[in-house]
């Protein structure tokens, strides 16, 4: 009996000691990042690996990388929303797409413009950073399509596309390969009838290959650029590609 209680008793010291030990390193590394400077709001270490991860996650994004599609009766009907940044501004009735194809060069595009371009409908599990995932019907023109209509292949051999909402409070920055896959749709329908406003009625992006927060609705201004834009999660610490 005693051998017994002296094994127990060792096991719950040793555990102690490990439980406490592990207690104190969380403290110190806690601390220690806190400490570290922050890049586009993350602290360094945590951006590092951000970026390595975004690295990786680059070399799959291709023409032939292919997001899986259902039909449109595995569609949920009641579609999920979530964020309204950028949405709470009233709309202008007057709404226009405003597309920047260089300093002092804008083109302002109506919806009726845009539905006049071959239509793509999918139907994807879309992702999001939150850990939910819901299979929804989207309609809209292949960005692919839309730029060679409006003449800017130039602009697409640059390496970045930016969008803001018209009240510019939600922007997202896509790498071109991401932007011209052949999945990615400038969306004005959601299961076969016109945008909800919550769902970023008149246009909205829809970008198969990207979590949720890329996803841009409402969108109001379109432009190029071989720097990287401004994105509304990557300054709050998210990971900028946002790939999947």
């Amino acid at each position: 009996m005693n051998n017994i209680n002296t094994y127990i008793r060792n096991k719950s010291i040793i555990a102690f000691l490990i439980f406490g030990l592990g207690i104190t390193s969380a403290i110190f590394a806690w601390k220690w990042l806190h400490s570290q400077p922050k890049i586009d709001g993350a602290y360094a270490p945590l951006r590092k690996t951000l970026e390595l991860n975004e690295s990786i996650f680059k070399r799959l994004v291709s023409q032939g990388h292919l997001v899986k599609t259902y039909p449109v009766s595995a569609a949920d009907k009641k579609v999920r929303y979530n964020g309204a940044d950028g949405l709470q501004s009233p709309l202008d009735p007057n709404w226009k797409l405003q597309v920047v194809k260089a300093v002092g060069d804008t083109i302002f595009i109506t919806l009726d413009d845009i539905k006049k371009l071959p239509k793509t409908d999918i139907v994807f599990d879309f992702k999001c950073v939150e850990g939910w995932s819901q299979v929804t019907h989207w309609g809209g023109v292949k960005m692919t399509d839309f730029l060679k209509h409006y003449g800017l292949e130039e602009q697409s051999k640059m390496s970045w596309v930016g969008m803001n909402t018209p009240d510019k409070k939600y922007y997202v920055g896509l790498d071109m390969p991401s932007a011209l896959h052949p999945q990615t749709l400038l969306c004005y329908e959601m299961n076969g009838l016109p945008l909800p406003v919550n769902q970023g009625y008149p246009l909205r992006l829809i970008i198969p290959v990207k979590y949720g927060i890329k996803h841009l609705k409402r969108i109001g201004t379109i432009f190029f650029s071989n720097q990287r834009p401004p994105d509304f999660w990557a300054e709050k610490g998210y990971d900028y590609f946002a790939g999947l």
